[in-house]
């Protein structure tokens, strides 16, 4: 199914696959970096859609710098880099998708929603890595496959 999920005409096959996960590994690095690559995120997201932050009251969305969000950025961060991980494990991935997507279908997340986090993504990951090594061509219709999956 998410096999030759496409996007315009970028295919998230094989080698995208493989370019993505290194890419992410790079990006998301590890220890304090992560919590400073999962602000930059939020920070887009809500600057993107600051209406958003409504959906993230439980967990301290009006104030990004604290415990109880950051946590919460670890968790989702965490959360996509197993679904990174797992991209050329298609079985085991849509057994992740279909347990994440059963977390946000009571949560009231739309299509713009995910769009807006596959932008703020994709800023973070250029961001860390360069303009000049970032494929966007592979990372867009990868990132697809991943929120298309938690979408249902």
């Amino acid at each position: 199914a998410a096999v030759n999920y496409c996007c315009a005409d970028h295919v998230c096959g094989p080698l995208q696959r493989l370019k993505v996960k290194r890419q992410w590994a790079e990006a998301y690095g590890s220890g304090n970096r992560r919590e400073e690559f999962g602000h930059f995120i939020w920070t887009n997201v809500f600057q993107h859609s600051p209406a958003a932050r409504d959906m993230f009251k439980r967990v301290r969305g009006d104030n990004i710098f604290t415990s109880a969000f950051r946590a919460h950025a670890t968790r989702v961060l965490g959360g996509l880099d197993m679904c990174v991980a797992l991209l050329d494990e298609e079985p085991v991935l849509n057994t992740q998708l279909s347990h994440l997507a059963g977390q946000h279908s009571t949560r009231g997340v739309e299509a713009a929603h995910y769009e807006t986090f596959e932008h703020a993504v994709m800023k973070g990951i250029e961001h860390e890595i360069g303009s000049e090594v970032f494929d966007k061509d592979a990372w867009k219709p990868c990132l697809k496959v991943i929120t298309g999956g938690i979408q249902g």
